[in-house]
């Protein structure tokens, strides 16, 4: 249940392995292999005279304040401060002495005390590698109305908001391409940072990603509305990167966490996104004396993040599991030898099972459960498009890259968007007010004939309170009637045929507009073979393509056609005429803005 999405090695959103996160499309390189292996011999031999084998990190918990006496009893019993949350009363300690935690825990003012993995502490925790600094690559795809922004909506939102430059956004992840294309207008160097080992490394570019699961994830939350590869949920707001990933394991250990949510809440974060889970534990459970003190060192930051106004959205994880009926726990410790254990309910998923944290689950493409989504009544509590199968969620890449990703973690980013569009629209929202709105606005998602399901359509396991809108987010409303009409039925394009899919438009007055939107993506290997025309109730024709692109995959463009001579209501059509042999495809979706 980790927290990404990406590969077979990261705690990303679910109990998968490595990103917990969900099976993706194509899977990516791990961060091991892309860390770089260049550290010097200086930077190694200063990390030699600090780091010892048997190393591990400890949450010394204590009251929030002055925490000097405790400071004094870890040097005294064989350990050192290694980061230190005072404001909290959460101390990171590191020892190699395996008595450390019982001598802390007989200390007088120390209330809790937890080894935070089953594995040593890296030596690069002392002295850290940057992370590299992809080399870009131009694009020339240009946005279209990806099913995913059409499905919540968000492209109809940006005729209200494309968001405000004054909120922040935090990505909490592996890190953040920065130089990217789609990524770069947006980004905001001045409070990003680095919390992996579990304390701030502010130095340029240590904020960078070492996989490519945070990239993807702050491009669904806001790439830049400027005409290259993809938009955004919220394509004006900033982003800032949180990367909370360790090189070269890629897991996102308590420590981590805890500093990323404290950061958040003193630099102003607005909103974070959290597509992983806190390693090495799928769940804790506090019953045991090392996941309580994860358990209360990660609340009490959410808590703090919290109270300086930031809103946590979290991934439900991608183990089909259901959370409110929790039973066993094979994947945990995965920083070392996983073992099968007995849990109940008592046992969490952090960050997402927290007090105030939105718990988002993954959708496929229409109102569907994602095959791979968590689930569990009154856990989940909003829905979002997450990609399932066929159907990735398309988005931003290191090194200028786009790319498909299926998870929770890639439900979770939409989510996150849709809020900050609500703090941009009224800045004066709590994080409690941007949770009741992200309640209110979610389209109402019946559960399926599927007996996993519980709740009412108001309100189920599978989708808690529904569906995100962006546009009811912004607007307060639906979309006008007749405004927006798509067609999502898969029409196969066979070799020298002609085949139409068609769209029934009803409620618009008049006639359509000299800007007619026509939403086009089709799947299809040879581009060149094929003409697209998008055809009036009257049978007027407009050819939107004709047969250009020669071996180029795919269409996916919005093409603006002057047909204000024609009467809005009625039946248009795509029509997709295949001229030559071989290479087939489909009409994946189309649509129709007034």
């Amino acid at each position: 249940m980790t927290a990404v999405a990406l590969g077979a090695t990261m705690a990303l959103a679910g109990p998968v392995g490595l990103a917990h996160a969900a099976p993706v499309d194509t899977p990516e390189p791990s961060s091991a292999a892309r860390t770089t292996a260049s550290s010097s011999a200086a930077r190694a031999a200063a990390a030699e005279t600090s780091w010892a084998a048997g190393t591990r990190a400890y949450l010394v918990i204590t009251a929030p304040g002055d925490t000097t006496a405790v400071r004094t009893a870890i040097a005294n019993n064989g350990g050192s401060v290694f980061a230190a949350y005072d404001a909290i009363g959460v101390l990171v300690a590191h020892s190699a002495s395996a008595g450390f935690a019982p001598a802390m825990r007989a200390v007088t003012g120390v209330q809790q005390v937890g080894a935070t993995r089953t594995s040593d502490v890296p030596a690069d925790a002392y002295n850290p590698a940057l992370p590299p600094n992809p080399s870009q690559s131009p694009t020339t795809l240009t946005e279209s109305n990806r099913w995913d922004m059409t499905q919540i909506k968000a492209d109809q939102a940006w005729a209200v908001t494309t968001g405000s430059a004054t909120v922040k956004v935090g990505v909490l992840d592996t890190g953040v391409d920065d130089q990217h294309q789609d990524i770069a207008p947006n980004f905001n160097s001045a409070d990003s940072v680095s919390c992996a080992y579990g304390k701030p490394d502010t130095r340029p570019g240590a904020w960078r990603d070492i996989d490519t699961h945070g990239t993807h994830v702050a491009g669904t939350i806001a790439a830049a509305k400027n005409g290259k590869g993809v938009i955004g949920v919220a394509p004006g707001v900033k982003i800032s990167s949180v990367r909370i990933a360790e090189q070269p394991s890629g897991l996102f250990f308590a420590e981590n966490t805890i500093c990323g949510f404290v950061w958040a809440g003193d630099h102003g974060f607005k909103v974070t996104n959290n597509s992983y889970y806190t390693d090495p534990w799928q769940f804790n459970c506090p019953d045991n004396v090392d996941q309580a003190a994860i358990i209360e060192g990660v609340r009490r930051a959410q808590a703090y993040a919290e109270g300086k106004g930031s809103l946590q959205i979290a991934a439900a994880g991608n183990s089909n599991y259901d959370l409110a009926n929790k039973t066993t726990d094979s994947e945990s410790p995965n920083d070392s030898t996983p073992v099968t254990r007995t849990i109940t309910n008592a046992c969490i998923d952090i960050p997402t099972e927290l007090p105030g944290v939105v718990t988002v689950a993954a959708m496929g493409r229409g109102n569907v459960k994602a095959s791979y989504s968590n689930f569990g009544n009154n856990v989940i509590d909003v829905a979002a498009p997450g990609g399932d199968g066929s159907y990735g969620v398309y988005s931003t890449l290191p090194g200028g890259k786009y790319g498909n990703k299926n998870g929770t973690s890639m439900a979770s980013p939409h989510v996150a968007g849709v809020a900050a569009l609500l703090a941009s629209v009224d800045p004066t929202l709590t994080p409690a007010g941007l949770r009741d709105k992200l309640n209110s606005q979610a389209n109402d998602t019946a559960c399926p004939a599927d007996s996993r399901c519980t709740g009412t359509t108001a309100k189920n396991g599978f989708f808690g309170e529904g569906q995100v809108d962006a546009l009811k987010a912004v607007s307060g409303s639906t979309p006008p009637p007749g405004a927006y009409f798509e067609n999502l039925t898969d029409v196969t394009i066979a070799d020298n045929a002609t085949v139409e899919s068609p769209i029934t438009v009803s409620g618009v007055t008049g006639n359509a507009p000299a800007t007619l939107k026509v939403g086009v993506d089709i799947k299809h290997t040879y581009i060149g073979d094929l003409k697209v025309d998008l055809v009036a109730p009257d049978g007027t024709v407009y050819t939107l393509h004709n047969r250009t692109g020669s071996g180029t995959d795919n269409i996916a463009q919005t093409y603006t056609v002057n047909a204000s001579a024609e009467v809005a209501n009625g039946v248009w059509k795509l029509r997709v005429n295949d001229n030559a042999a071989q290479d087939t495809g489909r009409i994946d979706a189309w649509n129709l803005t007034f």
